[in-house]
């Protein structure tokens, strides 16, 4: 478990690190703002040193974070998620159905006169969740197999339908409701590649530790001494990634305040009706407060790094189009954080369930 997971299984109390977590990551996204604002040479460092249009800075970031809450995974429990279909379907439908055209709906009636950032929310809403993701779910007491398998569903999805789905709803549908259309040109290279970075490198770590560790030392050793060790390097990931990725964007945010603010309003609404539905819906299906939670932190976040890359690749890094991209994360990640409370607040609805042996 994560510390925040522990606590609260142990009593309901959160550790110092957990409690704070809130004024942490608000105190990483000024930080890094602040860095790109004020050394704008340091974005310009950052942004340099990338391949295939993958930031690795924000890459290592997210191995750093992701790969401890993977490391915990008991990837031998994993046919038990698989065959729950409830799940799976209801992931794959809330995901790659409803989250699409719930944000394709808000683009519209809140961005009707401007086109770029209409296009940018609706990128955003076909990119879905396969990174930070887990450590929310994890903050949160989520099923960490669950997460695990839901996010690898996602990274198959993402390679298969992202070019199609963007074909839909900037092309396709806007002609047949008569509105305005716009293309995408999107490489399946450079979403597979997104992919294998961001999931793929962590999850292989994650799962050869395990496998090696526990061949080596026994599953004792490795859960009560050394998952203990690695546990915190996933909110110092967190923390790092954040700052990374705000000093990359802080000039364009603190530049276009109005337009940030138009660009959020959307953003907001699609962020709390994708959770809440999501949530209030497992919980209708009979799934429990681990699975239900994790359904509703897969479904409701998104891959902001390829919605970045790929706004900036196809319209440019001055574009309107990115600039919506980068004010998902800044919208996505404390919402996110605040919901990582509401779900351990909505635990109480939930009959408790059995400890993993």
């Amino acid at each position: 478990m994560s510390a925040t997971a522990e606590a609260t299984a142990a009593g309901g109390r959160l550790s110092t690190l957990d409690k704070y977590l809130p004024v942490w990551i608000g105190a990483a996204m000024l930080a890094g703002i602040a860095l790109g604002r004020w050394i704008p040479s340091v974005g310009e460092a950052l942004n340099a040193i990338q391949i295939g249009g993958v930031s690795l800075p924000i890459a290592a970031g997210l191995l750093i974070m992701m790969y401890p809450v993977l490391a915990k995974v008991r990837y031998d429990k994993l046919d038990s998620v698989t065959a729950d279909k409830r799940l799976l379907v209801s992931s794959i439908v809330l995901n790659w159905l409803i989250g699409p055209a719930l944000m394709f709906a808000l683009a519209w009636i809140f961005l009707p006169d401007l086109p770029a950032f209409r296009t940018g929310l609706i990128i955003v809403g076909l990119a879905r969740c396969i990174a930070m993701v887990i450590i929310w779910n994890d903050l949160a007491c989520g099923d960490r197999e669950a997460a695990a398998v839901l996010v690898a569903l996602n990274s198959v999805f993402q390679v298969i339908a992202f070019g199609a789905l963007g074909w839909l709803y900037l092309d396709a549908l806007p002609r047949w409701l008569g509105l305005d259309a716009t293309g995408l040109d999107v490489s399946g290279w450079e979403i597979a590649l997104n992919v294998a970075v961001f999931l793929g490198v962590p999850l292989a770590a994650g799962y050869l530790t395990r496998r090696i560790g526990e061949r080596r030392k026994g599953r004792d050793w490795y859960e009560s001494r050394f998952l203990p060790k690695i546990g915190p390097f996933a909110l110092y990931g967190l923390l790092f990634t954040i700052v990374v990725l705000f000093a990359l964007q802080g000039e364009a945010i603190l530049g276009r305040p109005m337009d940030v603010v138009r660009i959020a309003l959307p953003l907001l609404v699609y962020f709390a009706l994708m959770w809440a539905g999501s949530f209030a819906f497992g919980k209708a299906v009979g799934l429990g407060y681990e699975r239900t939670t994790t359904l509703a932190f897969t479904a409701a976040g998104n891959n902001f790094e390829l919605a970045i890359a790929v706004a900036i690749a196809t319209f440019g890094a001055a574009s309107g189009q990115a600039l919506a991209g980068v004010v998902g994360p800044l919208i996505e990640v404390p919402v996110l954080v605040g919901l990582v409370y509401v779900s351990l607040w909505a635990r109480r609805f939930f009959r408790p369930s059995p400890l993993a042996a």
